[in-house]
């Protein structure tokens, strides 16, 4: 996989130097140099460096141009970090809305639907979870003495036995 990979990455390289060439050769003739007298070679070394300069001027400028968009957007950044720092989000507060309400505002007016969802609730008595478990009020100083001492331990002891015996 990896001699495939730099295969692929050399066969790349090879293009990109072709293609470089070939720009080359379009956009660029080649130079006749022989045959030519000394003001004539003053001539053409003139005219390539007002080419070269033109291209410098244009290299110069679109460089000025992407710094200044370099340092506006860097600025752009800052104001934005900016504004998101003093911006509070005020405290939410609770809204109430029953559910009649609820359903008007999404059907609209026009629609009559009503909902009591307190209605279908079952009712629960309170008074019989109360008689299911009677409450044993006694002294608890007496438990607490009958409690002290070996024989308390052995009444607890016995009662904790017996009814897993049972």
């Amino acid at each position: 996989m990896l001699a495939k990979a730099k295969e692929e990455w050399e066969q790349e390289i090879v293009d990109k130097q072709a293609e470089k060439e070939r720009y080359l050769a379009e956009r660029i003739s080649p130079l006749h140099t022989s045959g030519l007298s000394l003001s004539q070679l003053q001539d053409l070394c003139r005219e390539l460096h007002e080419k070269v300069e033109i291209v410098d001027e244009e290299r110069y400028d679109i460089e000025a141009k992407c710094n200044h968009n370099t340092r506006e957007i860097k600025d752009l950044k800052l104001k934005v970090l900016d504004l998101r720092g003093k911006f509070k989000r005020p405290p939410l507060r609770r809204v109430r809305v029953s559910a009649d309400a609820m359903l008007r505002a999404l059907l609209g007016s026009k629609h009559k639907v009503s909902m009591d969802l307190r209605a279908n609730l079952k009712s629960v008595k309170k008074e019989d979870t109360e008689k299911e478990r009677p409450v044993e009020v006694g002294d608890w100083r007496k438990n607490v003495e009958a409690m002290s001492g070996m024989e308390g331990r052995k009444k607890m002891f016995d009662a904790a036995k017996s009814p897993t015996g049972q």
